[in-house]
């Protein structure tokens, strides 16, 4: 669920300028548009009417919106990679301080580098995906190097840090909070120092989640169960109502007696895992009344939930389905509510920071776990949600 899309606008100060040839206007538009509103919502001609061209023009230079997406996503891994170059180079500055004002602002500068990439997985080819992977990789362990150089940080450590530090800096275009570019880096610039001092290896081991309460599964809850994996592994798009039957053992039809179309069953989804991480709330407000403790025990309650069910990341890299759709608006509110209880908390720990400073450090935090689910990274380790929790802790500075 796109917490920060439902609350707040990405802020694009100074978008570089690429070489005015047409072909590379439509990557730019097409990457932005991507980014904003999700690729299924996105057609040809809405990227064909924000680069001021006709739709056929668009054809002239790729087969289709599929290519569009292919070609902004390998760019922004271009941008990623002469980024790391730069960085990485000969230098009187240390490296590791020069990588760190490069990612930031091309996070700032260029989120569609830092981000597109991450959600277009389901929408790319196999051999695309393949080589973002590969050539991603490769950026990383560059990083990793360049952050254990000199430390007693392992391999492994290192590497969990570099992808920690690339959530951070990508996450700027998972929220609309309207931030001067300046103000933006300082910020990032902040949260990614917190992140590379971190080691994960000694992340305590995070408490295990309360027993949800018994009850017997219904045919909803089954239905719910089956649309939820089934939409963690192909996307929202890439599944019918006759799929999700399929996999409960009904008919597409029978499917229409519980919810009343594919999208309700979306909404379902995401008002389950609300109510999960409701539940956090209220456990954790019974426990204790100090800012600290509370957000570290919501922290804790986050990645028990996100990492115990495909529901809050299904919610999550979905929400575009649901943006805009009057249905949605209560769990819209909820998940308002939700992030607004993370920033009020922070800012009781730390008055020094104004609210807007606050949200962005909580997307950033959230962006360190979200982003590891959707790519499947690490989650199969016994110290996985142990790390993830201790990553975000650290990042809030709790």
């Amino acid at each position: 669920m796109r917490y920060g899309r439902f609350t707040m606008s990405t802020p694009k100060p100074g978008r570089r300028t690429r070489p005015a040839d047409r072909k590379g206007q439509l990557v730019d538009h097409a990457a932005t548009l991507f980014l904003e509103r999700g690729y299924p919502q996105v057609s040809v001609a809405d990227i064909a009417r924000a680069a001021g061209v006709t739709a056929p023009s668009v054809y002239r230079h790729f087969a289709d919106k599929q290519s569009l997406l292919a070609a902004a996503v390998l760019a922004g891994v271009d941008d990623l990679e002469a980024c790391t170059d730069r960085a990485l180079s000969a230098a009187p500055t240390p490296g590791v301080d020069r990588l760190i004002a490069a990612v930031c602002t091309l996070g700032v500068r260029r989120p569609e580098a830092t981000s597109l990439w991450r959600w277009a997985s389901q929408h790319l080819t196999d051999d695309q995906n393949r080589e973002v992977v590969l050539r991603t990789r490769e950026i990383l362990h560059r990083w990793a190097a360049a952050l254990s150089d000199g430390t007693d940080l392992t391999d492994r450590e290192a590497v969990t840090l570099a992808w920690a530090v690339l959530s951070v800096a990508g996450s700027l275009s998972v929220h609309n909070i309207r931030m001067s570019a300046g103000r933006a880096l300082d910020g990032l610039d902040t949260l990614v120092r917190r992140a590379i001092a971190l080691h994960p290896a000694g992340a305590p081991p995070l408490p295990p989640m309360p027993p949800p309460g018994a009850g017997p599964s219904t045919r909803r809850d089954e239905i719910l169960d089956a649309a939820a994996a089934l939409f963690a592994v192909r996307g929202y798009a890439g599944v019918g109502v006759d799929d999700i039957g399929a996999a409960v053992g009904i008919t597409g039809p029978s499917v229409y007696k519980h919810f009343s179309s594919k999208l309700s069953i979306l909404l379902g989804i995401g008002q389950r895992s609300a109510a999960r991480l409701e539940a956090g709330v209220m456990a954790a407000w019974a426990t204790t009344a100090d800012p600290a403790k509370l957000l570290a025990l919501l922290v804790d309650s986050y990645v028990n939930v996100i990492t115990s069910t495909p529901d809050l990341s299904v919610a999550f890299n979905n929400s575009f389905a649901l943006s805009g759709q009057p249905t949605a608006s209560d769990l819209v509110d909820v998940q308002r509510r939700y992030v607004a209880r993370w920033t009020d908390l922070l800012l009781q720990i730390h008055p020094d920071l104004t609210r807007d400073r606050a949200a962005v450090d909580v997307h950033a935090a959230l962006s360190i776990v979200n982003d590891a689910i959707r790519m499947r990274r690490g989650t199969r380790r016994t110290e996985f949600g142990a790390q993830m929790a201790y990553l975000m802790k650290g990042v809030l500075a709790i």
